[in-house]
């Protein structure tokens, strides 16, 4: 396909990116800790960590780790925990060290944890306190070998830190009991990287940065190798698409997305680092009137989240009386944004909410909107610099303008492939770098491109990929289930809600009991919304669930 976006890009907005002027994600970071040093960088809970303080701290922790427990370049190291000020020291750390990041989700369950530990082969994990007793359960069944804890309040300064940590732990008692052998604390493997001395490991743009896990376009959960050309490059795309309106060095990012989360890591933690923006990091964003709170201390001018987070806002009280003044840049993604939401968004604060579109496997941008347009169009805007998009029929033979099709990618953030998944890369990637994306798109005769539907089963729940076939086995592994079939329907809140249909091989078998199990097992938003138990499932002759009937019959039984 031509590039006929092209003619619809904003001024000064170039055809192609170059990855090269930077030699790794590393070399980024060093060269904006130098140029932004006496800049503050993270706030958390009013506490500020500077360029300078992140450039410190994890070049301790990369001696640290480089040195005590000695781990090389290419080791996998994992990261789990929420937004707070010890995640970024950990991420850039682990990256200055040569290692390859594996983040992970704090809410997982001890079943999900210990596949993508084994997966990922990691060997070390820094996780926050309060989700350590999910790691006890499992550490011994993994190849982890050294484990790094640490509690919120840990780079606040004293007296905050223990006050704050003592309140977390014996007031609120939010902290589990756990016991893991061997663990060392961050803050003493702070002090013994301070006196290490650190040698710059050296890395190249083709070497693996991230295992990004996610379902990918199909089955289970794989890690999606993100390389530090992957990460770069879709971070200068971000960057000439935004810098008519952003100012490096000036600029106040609200980050209530986790940055465990592919769309968070790259629009805040590390765009952020790139322009010199403070970012606010929200350790809970669930709770609403806390985010409230924290925006009115605030002249923020960076939003970036989800449609459920936006909705969520304009109906908490006292959005609408914030101040927007500063507000420049409002980013939806993880999920379609909703008209009504758009325009509420823009009717309260002023600004438009602009649509954006990526995967995991690209790391994650593809498209976005134009930041000069007016009002929400429901397109999820044009190709990234040097971005490559076409619209595929069944056959892969390239449809018309404004046809229907398959989604199709290429460009420098598409991922390597899956980690130890060579035949479901194959499935995704095409020999000559396309990815198939699984969704169903049009472009119009402008090149903006809009989504109409997805091919796969996928359910999107809040901005977060939900897969049928992982929640079918944790169903069928219920001594007193037969089968089950998960289907996602429409819902107001979540965007889509999951629905289990279950046939019981023991009658006694409950809703309740049911539920209970599935929260054992998996994290709280794989979780069914509704349970409805049947005599039988619809299948086809070799025996597969036919889901498209279950969301058929299924559809409007729960709005």
């Amino acid at each position: 396909m031509d590039k006929i976006w092209l003619k619809s890009y904003s001024p000064g907005v170039p055809e192609t990116v170059d990855a090269n002027i930077y030699s790794s994600i590393t070399d980024l970071f060093e060269q904006s800790v130098e140029r932004f040093r006496d800049r503050p960088a993270y706030s958390n809970f009013g506490h500020d960590l500077s360029f300078d303080d992140v450039d410190r701290l994890t070049r301790h922790f990369a001696a640290y780790l480089t040195g005590e427990p000695g781990l090389k370049k290419g080791d996998r190291i994992a990261i789990m925990m929420p937004n707070v000020l010890q995640y970024p020291v950990a991420l850039f750390a682990a990256l200055r060290a040569g290692l390859i990041v594996v983040n992970v989700n704090p809410l997982y369950t001890a079943r999900e944890l210990a596949y993508q530990l084994n997966d990922s082969g990691a060997v070390a994990i820094v996780v926050l306190e309060n989700f350590a007793h999910t790691l006890a359960e499992v550490v011994d069944k993994t190849g982890i070998r050294h484990v790094i804890i640490t509690q919120l309040g840990d780079l606040f300064g004293f007296p905050a830190s223990f006050i704050v940590n003592g309140v977390i732990k014996y007031v609120k008692r939010m902290v589990p009991r756990f016991e893991i052998a061997g663990a060392i604390h961050l803050h003493d493997a702070l002090a013994i990287g301070e006196s290490l001395t650190f040698s710059r490991v050296e890395q190249s743009l083709d070497d693996i940065a991230f295992l990004q896990y996610t379902g990918g376009t199909t089955g289970i959960s794989k890690g999606a190798m993100l390389t530090h050309r992957n990460m770069v490059a879709n971070l200068l795309q971000a960057y000439v698409w935004t810098r008519g309106d952003l100012k490096d060095g000036e600029e106040v990012s609200i980050t209530a997305l986790p940055l465990y989360h592919i769309f968070a890591l790259t629009a805040n933690a590390l765009f952020a680092m790139k322009i010199g923006a403070r970012s606010v990091l929200i350790t809970n964003p669930r709770d609403f009137p806390a985010v409230v709170k924290t925006l009115q201390q605030e002249r923020f001018s960076v939003f970036v989240g989800i449609n459920t987070l936006f909705n969520a806002l304009l109906h908490t009280p006292g959005f609408e009386q914030l101040d927007f003044s500063s507000l420049k840049f409002t980013l939806g993604g993880g999920m379609a944004v909703q008209r009504s939401v758009a325009e509420q968004w823009k009717q309260v604060t002023g600004n438009t909410l602009l649509e954006a579109y990526g995967l995991t496997e690209t790391s994650p941008a593809v498209c976005i909107n134009p930041l000069n347009i007016p009002a929400y169009t429901g397109a999820i805007g044009l190709p990234l610099s040097s971005t490559d998009v076409s619209i595929r029929s069944e056959d892969g033979q390239e449809m018309a303008i404004g046809e229907a099709g398959e989604l199709w990618v290429k460009g420098p953030q598409v991922m390597r492939g899956y980690w130890q998944h060579t035949a479901e890369t194959k499935k995704t990637l095409t020999d000559d770098g396309w990815l198939h994306t699984g969704d169903v798109a049009r472009i119009d005769e402008n090149g903006f491109v809009y989504i109409v539907d997805r091919l796969k089963d996928m359910i999107l729940m809040s901005g977060f990929n939900v897969y049928p076939n992982e929640i079918e086995a944790v169903l069928a592994a219920h001594p007193k289930v037969l089968e089950a079939g998960v289907i996602g329907i429409a819902d107001p809140k979540s965007g889509e809600a999951v629905i289990a249909i279950v046939v019981k091989s023991d009658q006694s078998l409950s809703e309740e009991a049911l539920q209970a199990y599935c929260h054992k097992n998996m994290t709280g938003y794989k979780c069914p919304k509704h349970i409805e138990f049947v005599d039988e499932l619809p299948k086809t002759n070799v025996g597969k669930i036919l889901r498209r009937e279950l969301r058929e019959k299924y559809a409007d039984k729960f709005v």
